[in-house]
């Protein structure tokens, strides 16, 4: 089996990718459109239909399914899944045809996952490992490893280590914090509902 990060990314021939940032191996599916100045790391995975803002920097190993736009302002770092239709905001007063108005930037942490359906206000952010549960309404950051579901969205648990990620994927984090947790995962396991 090739190793991803060697090979030259793939793009649909019916997707419009104007970026010249995309990583190895990443795959951009058809009717996904990339602007320019967008930065796509290695193996990731752009499926159709799928919009990429050009103020926008997405980490390794990043799935962003169908019907996702991935506007201004966000960071998605490595490992990062988000479900088809997800929905994410950046102007908190919008308006057709406004000439100036205040983009508010949101990071989506290393190895959290969006389900489907999700909504996200302007400037919330969303910690690492975190799952979102589908339908969620985001109103307010998402501490890591916690599983937040409802309209608004509420911490109803921390995720267990059988939901996480392989600990590989989170090995810088990892040797910076072990010492403080036996799981690596610092504050994961006092979250309560």
């Amino acid at each position: 089996m090739t190793d991803p990060r060697q090979e030259t990314p793939f793009i649909h021939s019916h997707a419009l990718v104007e970026s010249e940032h995309i990583g190895p191996g990443t795959r951009i599916w058809a009717f996904a459109h990339v602007l320019r100045g967008a930065v796509i790391g290695a193996d990731c995975n752009i499926c159709d239909h799928s919009y990429i803002d050009e103020d926008v920097v997405i980490g390794d190993r990043v799935t962003i399914k169908g019907q996702v736009a991935i506007i201004d302002g966000m960071r998605i770092e490595d490992d990062v899944f988000i479900g088809p239709n997800a929905t994410f905001t950046n102007d908190r007063f919008p308006r057709s045809r406004q000439e100036s108005w205040a983009c508010e930037k949101m990071v989506i942490g290393r190895g959290a996952s969006i389900g489907s359906g999700a909504v996200f206000v302007p400037g919330v952010n969303v910690g690492e490992g975190a799952m979102v549960g589908a339908g969620a309404v985001v109103t307010q950051d998402v501490p890591p490893f916690t599983v937040v579901v409802g309209n608004p969205a509420r911490v109803v648990r921390a995720v267990t280590d059988d939901e996480c990620i392989p600990e590989h994927a989170y090995s810088r984090r990892m040797s910076n914090s072990a010492a403080s947790s036996p799981s690596g995962r610092e504050g994961a396991r006092e979250v309560t509902a």
